[in-house]
């Protein structure tokens, strides 16, 4: 089973990908909740370099308060979070599949909403 969507993007920079993910996530009712410069990060905790690497936390406010309806511990899954990494050849965008990440959550009314999710996850990594 695949746990992630995964997508390439090539012949623009990071800070471009950054800005076509935010707007392909806002066109599926998502929004961007939590920042992560893992690259800065490490380069101020470690004084290592890398490559150009965030993790956004992506919420669609309705879904999530639908699943918080149906299990209030749902929340510490959430938000979902998608990656962009600078790897040879482009940009990766990859996000979560909130179905396996929710799966130990015994609650098929839970694992519904998850497969909305899901889809518009899905939709907005391959509208990147």
């Amino acid at each position: 089973m695949n746990y992630t969507f995964n997508r390439l993007v090539t012949g623009a920079n990071f800070d471009e990908v950054d800005a076509r993910t935010r707007k392909a996530l806002a066109d599926k009712g998502f929004g961007v909740l939590t920042e992560i410069d893992v690259k800065a990060t490490m380069k101020k905790k470690l004084d290592v370099d890398m490559p150009p690497y965030r993790i956004l936390g992506a919420c669609n406010p309705k879904m999530a308060h639908q699943a918080i309806g149906i299990e209030p511990r749902v929340g510490a899954m959430l938000p979902c979070n998608v990656i962009l990494r600078e790897v040879a050849g482009g940009v990766e965008v990859s996000a979560i599949d909130p179905v396996a990440s929710m799966q130990a959550i015994d609650n098929p009314a839970l694992h519904a909403v998850a497969g909305q999710v899901r889809d518009l996850l899905a939709e907005a990594v391959a509208a990147i």
